[in-house]
């Protein structure tokens, strides 16, 4: 487990929302519980942020979301979703990065249809992952 120093920046990141954080994994509650607004219209909800497991690049942040609308027969594809996705890293974890202290070398933007330990397997969840790296202030898409 990593020092508890490290998550005071990790904390910046996020808004003035109630935060908890567990073994790396900030539960953050968006506020009054409404649902998050993306272009398809459907139904989606912050399930968790994880920090502590570095991806490939080096820091990564994983903004985890709840999607049912992806089950199947839920009416939206995969690429609907990712055009959702794209806009869940520019509006809503591009504002929650800190402009100062550890900048993420890649996020994460993921979707499951319902709540997915982070890290065990769900055959029966459908779930969509996008990875963007943060240039001149903008998400920008990379193969996952």
């Amino acid at each position: 487990m990593r020092p508890v120093l490290r998550l005071m920046p990790i904390l910046a990141l996020l808004a003035a929302a109630p935060v908890a954080a567990e073994d790396g994994v900030l539960r953050v509650e968006p506020g009054d519980g409404a649902g998050i607004a993306v272009p398809s219209g459907q139904a989606v909800s912050l399930q968790d942020v994880i920090w502590n497991v570095p991806g490939p690049e080096g820091m990564t942040l994983r903004f985890r979301f709840l999607a049912p609308g992806i089950a199947p027969g839920g009416g939206v594809d995969f690429d609907t979703a990712s055009a959702d996705m794209q806009h869940l890293c520019d509006s809503f974890a591009l504002p929650r990065i800190a402009a100062q202290g550890p900048h993420p070398e890649q996020v994460i933007i993921s979707m499951s249809d319902v709540a997915v330990a982070f890290g065990e397997a769900a055959p029966e969840a459908t779930q969509y992952f996008e990875a963007f790296r943060i240039e001149d202030g903008a998400c920008i898409w990379e193969i996952y």
